[in-house]
């Protein structure tokens, strides 16, 4: 046997590199710390909280739920080669954060800032409308998401730059409906996720 037969003989083969496994869905723990946050804010913009809560109750939850629990799950659909999903729950995560740490940092941010929550709003409804064109493409639920959540942006942003109580109240019960929206299709997931005897239907992508 020549010495290049022996090397064959003993070196160990190379094996090629193992796919990592994918993680669990991330998608119904980000849709539910948006759907959360979000009613916890729209009530407050409905007046529902009016003369029974301080208003800021949706505050520490979007820090930790709404932003920081969203971003995670944000980065665990990149893991899982989900650009749609990786995109939507990181974006909307800094999005919470971002204005906890505004509303935290900004003396008087709500009431003393101009319009600046209105520009925050139309910069975020301008992204929602290439995220809600595409959301077509993943069932009717996620889509009802981004629609609604696109009708409420745009008009929280128009009471905010009118300074029109009417408009907020009206962005709110919106957003309210957002939530409910985005806690069926968490919901959804979950169930479907399990492969039990319980579905919850997600409906087919309109595109």
């Amino acid at each position: 046997m020549s010495v290049s037969e022996d090397r064959e003989s003993v070196a160990p083969a190379v094996q090629p590199a193992a796919a990592a496994a994918p993680v669990a869905d991330p998608g119904p723990l980000g849709l539910a710390a948006f759907a959360l946050t979000t009613f916890l804010l729209s009530a407050f913009n409905a007046r529902w909280m009016s003369g029974n809560s301080a208003g800021t109750a949706f505050l520490g939850y979007a820090f930790a739920y709404g932003g920081i629990a969203q971003l995670l799950a944000g980065m665990w659909e990149f893991r899982n080669r989900n650009v749609f999903g990786a995109t939507a729950f990181s974006s909307y995560g800094g999005f919470w954060i971002g204005l906890f740490v505004w509303i935290r940092s900004v003396p008087n941010a709500l009431t003393a800032t101009g319009h600046d929550l209105g520009w925050i709003l139309l910069a975020f409804a301008i992204f929602n409308t290439y995220m809600l064109l595409l959301s077509a493409q993943v069932n009717l639920a996620v889509f009802t998401v981004f629609l609604t959540l696109e009708l409420t942006e745009i008009l929280l942003a128009v009471g905010n730059f009118t300074s029109s109580p009417g408009w907020t109240q009206f962005g709110g019960y919106l957003g309210i409906i957002t939530a409910a929206a985005a806690w069926y299709t968490s919901a959804a997931g979950v169930s479907n996720g399990l492969n039990g005897k319980l579905r919850i239907p997600v409906g087919r992508p309109l595109i």
